[in-house]
């Protein structure tokens, strides 16, 4: 990202500092906060399903929670200097909350925990789903004991039985090992690649900058006038809207999303549009650069251009067209390939370091060594492949499947290194959905497709994706010179702590709660059922390969690699392919209009005053987004405290 340098000493990493170890102390306070932060999150996003802080890459329950830690500390530095968090402590901290907060969150283990007794609990003769998939739904990775999921379903009772625990034990245990294999391959993808984007494309992190920032005591973002001005502006919106939800006799200024539709034809066939002024998103997109801020708005008309073309043209009565998520998802594939392309040197370089030992490449610093990573890599990817063969899936479907996941996770990851994009969903967009599109279900057998139901929880979208904080974790220890080993253990030890208490965290919601009640919000159950009421239709009514989906994945391929071509030869080329790739979706549905002001705002900056007055204005948009993050975060407590439904500002 060209554009975004932070002001003052903190631009770069200090090469002169030795690493810093990481203390006993801050790993304790993290795996303890953590615990915290994932029943937070689970109260908002389980059992009110209000705010979403994981739906968005900057993850306001995190940031609030560093901003109180680095309010109590100022005041025990002055009573107990020694005492004292240093700031690559709260930034270790960050790291730990952010991993806990994506394993936690929307698009993982909120999914993955209701889908694990719905099979047992929602069969019924009437939809035969026992004589449709029962028999390939292995006991030890699903709950089968329908007296022990009574009380998760219906609440009024206790996980702390013994009947209940057993009838958890083996399944979540058998998930932990999964999930403990993937964070381990996507940790040694991470090492491999952090030296060529980090060091030799140099790729900015935008989203990283934030708490790099906040924690920098050299930087004077917060003596700035301009940066209490939006924290004042953003908190103060947010705090009215509050008291307004609470008492509609005080006036509030609209912030949040607004559903609009196109009355006539053609017009209607664009579907609803979206009007939202979220101030945070404004925030963060002054930080993004101008051609991302462009194509996130464009392309989302783009799209309801293709659909208005659709209808005009006579093509509305055909299932899917114009293929709009196949598309998308040959754009994030377009990136991961571009992205592979650029490292080519340095991954042979890690290569011949890996089996050789003879490289320019040097790996002394790493969080470990490249032979470790890339071996690491390799048995993770067997371990992962014998995951599937147990399930009875063909090797090739298991290589197919892992393969576009990976390529997925790096794309994701690739986005937010480079550009920082608020927020990348790709809603049904996963091998699971993707690979039935171009081979079609009989072709792929009923073992492979319940293999894709049982992993839909990973696939269904990936906004709280855990691979891009990991990298951005590596960036801020480079920033902050903290130890990468010492830090490569702690989100180590982070991801198991997280995924442990969010299976706590879940069952004990449901038990307490009933998942399928309305004490509980209607994503819980919702979450749950959507896997296998798909598995349940591709048995019931087989689905044909997709010549046009096929050709819309290639098209999605060869237009993000035109795109990127364009901007690379013409350096005034305004679109931007990963604009093209998560416009598509759910959030820059909600996002697209705090992007054009942003962008607006942006380009007069720019323009009128340069680079200068650019910088000089940064800390009042960062404040727009602390200040938004601190009012909601704010909220979101006194609702969980008191058990009601309160003002949130995101999602809607």
């Amino acid at each position: 990202m060209p554009d975004f340098t932070p002001p003052g000493p903190s631009a770069g990493p200090d090469k002169s500092l030795p690493k810093t170890g990481i203390s006993r102390r801050c790993v304790v306070l993290g795996l303890a906060l953590s615990a915290v932060n994932v029943f937070w999150v689970h109260q908002l996003e389980i059992v009110w399903y209000s705010a979403c802080p994981s739906t968005i890459s900057l993850y306001f329950n995190v940031i609030f929670t560093i901003l109180v830690l680095m309010a109590g500390n100022a005041l025990l530095a002055r009573k107990r200097p020694r005492l004292a968090l240093q700031p690559a402590e709260m930034l270790v901290l960050y790291v730990m909350l952010a991993i806990s907060t994506s394993l936690a969150g929307h698009d993982q283990l909120e999914i993955l925990v209701p889908m694990l007794g719905e099979y047992r609990w929602t069969m019924t003769k009437e939809n035969r789903w026992h004589d449709l998939f029962g028999q390939y739904l292995p006991d030890w990775l699903v709950v089968k004991n329908k007296a022990a999921l009574r009380g998760f379903y219906e609440g009024h009772s206790s996980l702390y039985t013994r009947e209940h625990l057993l009838a958890w034990a083996v399944p979540v245990l058998c998930w932990l090992a999964f999930l403990g294999v993937l964070f381990w391959v996507m940790m040694c993808l991470n090492v491999i690649l952090r030296k060529q984007w980090t060091e030799r494309e140099r790729l900015a992190y935008p989203i990283a900058q934030i708490p790099l920032e906040m924690t920098n005591p050299r930087y004077s973002m917060w003596r700035s006038r301009l940066f209490w001005l939006g924290f004042a502006l953003a908190a103060g919106v947010d705090s009215l809207n509050g008291f307004g939800f609470l008492y509609p006799a005080i006036p509030s200024i609209p912030t949040r999303v607004q559903w609009l539709n196109f009355a006539t034809w053609p017009w209607n066939a664009m579907g609803g549009y979206t009007v939202a002024f979220y101030p945070f998103a404004i925030g963060m997109g002054y930080l993004l650069p101008l051609d991302l801020l462009f194509s996130s708005w464009f392309f989302y008309w783009f799209w309801k251009g293709q659909n208005l073309l659709t209808a005009v043209m006579g093509y509305g009565d055909r299932p899917n067209f114009p293929y709009v998520t196949q598309q998308s998802f040959g754009a994030y594939i377009g990136l991961c390939l571009f992205a592979l392309y650029m490292a080519r040197g340095h991954l042979a370089d890690v290569l011949r370091k890996a089996f050789t030992g003879t490289a320019t490449v040097d790996d002394r610093e790493e969080a470990v060594s490249y032979r470790v990573a890339v071996l690491g890599l390799l048995v993770g990817g067997g371990l992962l492949l014998a995951f599937s063969r147990l399930l009875g899936v063909p090797w090739w479907i298991g290589v197919a499947f892992f393969g576009i996941y990976l390529a997925l996770s790096l794309a994701v990851t690739r986005m937010r290194a480079e550009l920082g994009p608020p927020a990348h969903d790709l809603h049904y967009g996963g091998p699971d959905s993707i690979m039935p599109v171009v081979f079609g279900t009989a072709a792929l057998g009923p073992q492979s497709l319940v293999f894709f139901n049982l992993l839909w929880w990973i696939n269904r979208a990936y906004r709280s994706h855990p691979m891009p904080h990991m990298l951005e974790g590596l960036r801020i220890a480079e920033r902050a010179a903290i130890s990468y080993k010492g830090l490569f253990q702690v989100m180590l030890l982070a991801g198991l702590a997280a995924a442990v208490l969010s299976f706590w965290s879940m069952l004990h919601a449901g038990y307490t709660y009933g998942m399928a009640t309305s004490k509980i919000g209607v994503a819980g159950h919702v979450f749950g059922r959507e896997p296998y009421d798909r598995l349940a239709s591709w048995m019931t009514l087989p689905v044909e390969p997709s010549p046009g989906g096929t050709i819309a994945i290639g098209a999605g391929v060869v237009f993000s690699l035109i795109l990127l071509a364009l901007r690379t030869t013409f350096p005034w080329w305004p679109l931007h392919p990963v604009g093209y790739a998560v416009s598509s979706s759910w959030s820059m549905s909600l996002l697209w209009m705090p992007m054009l002001i942003a962008w607006m705002i942006k380009l007069a900056v720019l323009r009128y005053g340069g680079l200068r007055l650019y910088r000089q204005g940064l800390p009042l948009f960062i404040g727009l987004i602390l200040g938004e993050y601190v009012a909601g975060g704010i909220w979101s407590i006194v609702g969980v405290a008191l058990q009601m439904k309160v003002w949130v500002f995101w999602p809607y």
